[in-house]
């Protein structure tokens, strides 16, 4: 019998497969970015997009929403920091990306390995 983990990533995986290219490449990729930058965080869906949470019955901590662009957003049970500089009090929550680079991978694990420290 499978578990609520097993159930939630089989969800999680069918709704990105479901979604048309190059999205559809482009959220996998970034669910995979996650899962090896995180892998304690339990993958499932959460208001009809994929989301990860430290377990199956904690909130959401990182969705990823693929509207007009992906986006990969913290919700508000994070612990956000204002930015400080320029930015002064406004906190980081939110990236746009149309594509996938190293360095835009590797700052994707920075914010959600952020998220679990």
């Amino acid at each position: 019998m499978a578990s609520k983990d097993d159930k939630n990533l089989a969800q999680v995986i069918e709704k990105i497969a479901k979604m048309d290219e190059p999205e559809r490449s482009l959220v996998q990729r970034t669910h995979e970015v996650i899962m090896t930058a995180a892998p304690t965080l339990k993958p499932r869906i959460w208001y009809g997009m994929p989301a990860y949470a430290l377990s199956a019955s904690t909130p959401a901590l990182v969705t990823l929403r693929n509207d007009d662009r992906v986006n990969l957003a913290l919700t508000e049970k994070v612990a956000l920091t204002p930015a400080g500089a320029t930015d002064g009090l406004l906190m980081p929550a939110a990236w746009y990306f149309d594509s996938l680079d190293e360095t835009t991978e590797k700052r994707i694990a920075e914010i959600v390995r952020s998220v679990i420290a």
